[in-house]
């Protein structure tokens, strides 16, 4: 994923938009299907009528459309998995000693509201998958991550303090198509803040916002003739995530808004189970809504105007504000000692804060192991109190609530020699997310985890006044509790939650 969207579906010059090889069968040509091919890919349009060149979406040669379906599905996957890790760690760093009294209660209101909207970017994670899962193509629960060079992101993943640069950042993301170019139609201050953010965003590798890619995205799932009904597998529907399963009370704001900074009705989770075209399409446009939405009645609902009025509140506060803690950007440690730091990652150099940035890369990819497990456990699995896929929910739930705790542990400890700065939550990618065949081999893995969990956990225990000790005893004694669900699985006993 490499390759800018816009150029791939663009094929680099305006005569050639909506003329793929691929789509040759809908080509009426005044001469041979071959022939014309061949002009096509000689830059030689002129066989083709003007019917044949603009019906249809737009999808590149190497593709067919329900593959370019699945390609642009996973772009999306990784982007709302990229952004939420990156919208967590800018609500993370908020807050502090440093903030003026007179402006603590708002920078708390900016770190409520930015997490209600990294939980709904978890949300449109998980309700992708179930996109995925509809039309029968794989799951991608990846992201994009640092150093990274693609054009296809809005920018490149950055794992960084709230600032007004970072700020920027996140209203062009979920903006909507061509918002940033000035309108006669503008009022003075957004015409403003629309010149500031141009100035503020990177020079380079900036790319379009999320907008641009779900638009190609409802085209294809709209268009029957492209994407059939028999696409749609209504089978899938027991292995898929549900809203009684996910959303956890997060339902219309009815939880995650105390400081009511956020709209009343947010944050609004949503989890869709789908079983057909209709299904799908409404899904979909619902998360792209939930992102942009700039003309509905509820538009102040959107990330991007949540975003935008957070912008436009920082602007009126003095130029040396700043509502962040001292913390590392990029944080990084290497599972592998003699590793080579890349460019632009800021190694974490302290003895024991390492081991806790070690922890915490563990959990992180214990959670997407649950998360991918989940979506692998169907028929037979669905009792949420006494089920494989029950405990799995719930544990990947649990690692949610441990990966906080241990963020916040990590954002007060020392980052190493060299620096003032804190370390910070690392969030590094582990080198797979495949599970193996079979569902022993599975929990198998989840067993490795919580084995490696375990050392680490006993190595920090091993430290001299150890002020996070009862965190570390009670996270053993639920590992405890999940190894033993693990084991009784193997060994094929009925699984018991209490």
């Amino acid at each position: 994923m490499q390759r800018h969207l816009s150029f791939l579906l663009d094929q680099a010059r305006p005569e050639r938009r909506g003329v793929t090889a691929l789509r040759a069968a809908a080509f009426i040509s005044t001469e041979g299907t071959a022939e014309a091919v061949s002009g096509f890919i000689s830059g030689d349009t002129s066989r083709f009528s003007a019917e044949g060149i603009t019906a249809g979406p737009l999808i590149p040669p190497e593709f067919n459309p329900k593959d370019w379906l699945t390609y642009m599905l996973h772009v999306d996957a990784e982007l709302e998995h990229s952004l939420m890790v990156q919208y967590l760690y800018a609500a993370y760093s908020l807050g502090g000693d440093h903030v003026p009294d007179a402006q603590k209660d708002l920078v708390k209101s900016w770190q409520e509201v930015i997490m209600g909207i990294a939980k709904e970017e978890m949300g449109h994670f998980v309700s992708i998958q179930n996109v995925l899962r509809v039309i029968g193509a794989p799951l991608n629960f990846a992201r994009q991550d640092f150093p990274y060079d693609s054009s296809l992101y809005p920018f490149d993943f950055t794992l960084e303090p709230l600032s007004k640069a970072s700020l920027a950042k996140y209203v062009y993301a979920e903006s909507p198509a061509g918002w940033l170019n000035v309108q006669d139609s503008d009022d003075e201050e957004t015409k403003a803040i629309k010149q500031e953010i141009k100035a503020l965003l990177p020079s380079a590798n900036i790319g379009d916002p999320i907008s641009v890619l779900f638009e190609s995205i409802i085209e294809l799932l709209e268009n029957e003739e492209v994407i059939p009904d028999d696409v749609f597998g209504v089978e899938t529907y027991p292995f898929q995530a549900k809203p009684d399963e996910w959303q956890r009370g997060y339902d219309h704001g009815a939880r995650g808004n105390s400081t009511h900074a956020s709209p009343a009705n947010t944050p609004n989770v949503l989890v869709v189970p789908l079983t057909c075209r209709t299904d799908t399409v409404a899904a979909v446009k619902a998360i792209a809504e939930q992102g942009e939405n700039p003309d509905a009645d509820d538009a102040d609902e959107s990330h991007f105007q949540r975003f935008l009025n957070i912008y436009k509140a920082w602007r009126k506060l003095p130029e040396t504000f700043n509502p962040s803690k001292n913390i590392l950007t990029n944080p990084y440690v290497s599972p592998e000692q003699s590793a080579i730091p890349s460019d632009g990652v800021s190694m974490i150099t302290d003895f024991q804060t390492k081991f806790w940035a070690n922890l915490f890369d563990v959990r992180y990819r214990m959670l997407l192991n649950f998360l991918t497990h989940s979506f692998l456990l169907g028929d037979g699995y669905n009792d949420m109190v006494n089920s494989p896929r029950g405990m799995i929910i719930h544990a990947t739930f649990g690692e949610m609530y441990n990966l906080r705790t241990l963020a916040n542990v990590l954002m007060n400890l020392p980052a190493g020699e060299g620096t003032d700065k804190k370390a910070g939550p690392p969030f590094l990618s582990p080198y797979t997310l495949d599970l193996p065949f079979g569902e022993k081999n599975k929990w198998r893995v989840h067993k490795d985890l919580l084995d490696a969990s375990s050392g680490i956990i006993s190595a920090l225990l091993a430290f001299g006044n150890q002020q996070y000790s009862t965190y570390l005893y009670s996270l053993q004694a639920a590992d405890k509790k999940l190894m033993e669900v693990a084991d009784a699985i193997l060994a094929g006993d009925k699984v018991c939650m209490k």
